[in-house]
């Protein structure tokens, strides 16, 4: 009985683990993982990204992003860069946590 809570509990961990979005912002593109920019429309982006206070809560393929200043303990590592044609995802931020999520699918494996 022990044993199965214990393989349960580690599923659910690494099922979490495997979806996080904790995000590194990097100042060098090629050490990035993909290039972003931010639109001010929020019907030009590609992602509206939602920023969480709390690593834990940053949770899913799903907009819901935690920022980190250690790399290593990042998913994904991103560039911003100021030209919208040289991005590979475009977003936009928003302050409502529920209005977060894909509005391109297609780039969704960005994320993955």
């Amino acid at each position: 009985m022990k044993k199965t809570i214990y393989l349960i509990l580690l599923s659910v961990l690494f099922s979490v683990s495997a979806n996080a979005q904790t995000i590194y912002v990097t100042n060098t593109e090629s050490w990035s993982d993909f290039t972003v920019y931010v639109t001010e429309t929020e019907s030009w982006a590609d992602l509206v990204v939602y920023v969480e206070d709390t690593e834990s809560w940053a949770t899913g393929n799903k907009g819901l992003w935690y920022f980190t200043e250690t790399e290593s303990w990042a998913d994904k590592s991103i560039y911003f860069t100021d030209t919208e044609s040289w991005a590979d995802i475009t977003i936009y931020f928003t302050e409502t946590e529920s209005w977060a999520g894909w509005k391109n699918n297609s780039k969704k494996h960005l994320l993955e």
